[in-house]
């Protein structure tokens, strides 16, 4: 019988285009975005909690979120839970979790998911994760989740593929980072591309393999802590080899490079909930378009996303495309799809004060 996989799940972003209703201090992983009841993280560890145990499952994410994550995933072992001493991007992310597995089980297969993604359809997408991890096998093969477009979307990466190859497992041909509009027209209506799911399948022999090869800087970083790693030591050697690391994503410092990435493809209602835009999206709207979640009173607006405390009335006239978000101590009104503005929010509201960040 095969082995459980082991489940990284990176929870260290800050979600700054969820502003301000995701904060430095509760990012939007550790939020119930989606109003289930259980936040975005929860419902990330839920979704493999039937293929593995809870002892396989690793949690990577910043210092400062620790207590958050122990006290949202109360089943995982505190030494299970990696805390980053700085933002280093994926790569880091992945490696530091990849030497600590190896170290325990050489023979591991790892799946790595970001914390804050929906997936509507989870028996389907367990369907195509069991085929990455079959088809992972293969010696130093990288498998990623590549999703079928329904759109030309500028917001996502894209994966091109060799069609005509057989077998579940298609070997990649390039990548793309978001494209404009009309080469993510080209993209879509070639039937050669899928979007980038950020989802990836190997063994962990086959990731250090290529972090060896494509990062060997990385690879000397974390492997120096093998003696370290389940220790009471594991901490403070992190600390070092975070100091020694740049900051760079698993797809440009590997992904790109690898002659062995194959993508395994999907349809199974997913979304990086990147944006108040794309949540639009995905939520029920009244008969103009609108998303309320808040207690409002709404006249000629439509396409708007509102969102506030039921404690207070809102009242929007004459508006389209726009968020009302109203969080705390921050309001914000701007047009929906401002998400490329939420940098320069956060940066001048944080001129304003810390506690508005």
């Amino acid at each position: 019988m095969q082995e459980k996989p082991y489940i990284v799940i990176m929870a260290g972003g800050i979600g700054s285009r969820f502003w301000p209703y995701s904060r430095n201090k509760k990012p939007k992983q550790f939020l119930d975005i989606l109003g289930t009841g259980r936040t975005l993280l929860q419902m990330t560890y839920d979704r493999f909690e039937g293929i593995t145990d809870p002892d396989r499952f690793l949690i990577v994410t910043n210092k400062h979120y620790f207590d958050l994550v122990k006290e949202q995933l109360p089943d995982v072992d505190e030494s299970h839970i990696l805390t980053e001493p700085l933002r280093r991007n994926t790569a880091n992310c992945i490696a530091y979790a990849s030497y600590k597995i190896a170290q325990k089980d050489k023979d591991a297969k790892i799946i790595v998911t970001p914390a804050d993604h929906l997936i509507l359809r989870e028996a389907n997408f367990l369907q195509k994760i069991n085929l990455a991890l079959h088809a992972s096998n293969d010696e130093n093969r990288l498998i990623t989740i590549g999703i079928r477009p329904n759109r030309p979307e500028t917001g996502y990466g894209y994966i091109q593929y060799i069609s005509n190859e057989n077998g579940d497992a298609k070997k990649v041909k390039t990548f793309t980072e978001k494209p404009n509009i009309k080469l993510a027209k080209a993209f879509v209506e070639s039937g050669e591309f899928v979007w980038n799911s950020g989802m990836f399948v190997w063994k962990v022999e086959s990731i250090i393999k290529a972090f060896e090869k494509y990062m060997p800087e990385v690879a000397e970083a974390f492997e120096e802590g093998e003696e370290y790693y389940n220790t009471d030591k594991e901490s403070e050697f992190i600390v070092k080899a975070y100091s020694q690391v740049k900051n760079i994503s698993i797809d440009y410092g590997i992904m790109e490079k690898s002659n062995e990435v194959y993508v395994i493809l999907g349809d199974f209602g997913w979304s990086d909930l990147g944006s108040w835009s794309g949540l639009h999206e995905i939520r029920s709207k009244d008969e103009n378009n609108n998303v309320i979640e808040a207690n409002a009173l709404i006249y000629d607006s439509k396409s708007c996303f509102v969102k506030a405390s039921p404690d207070k009335l809102v009242v929007v006239q004459g508006l389209e495309n726009y968020l009302i978000s109203d969080s705390d101590n921050v309001l914000l009104i701007c047009e929906l799809d401002a998400e490329k503005k939420f940098r320069e929010f956060v940066s001048d509201a944080k001129t304003k004060g810390e506690n508005f960040v």
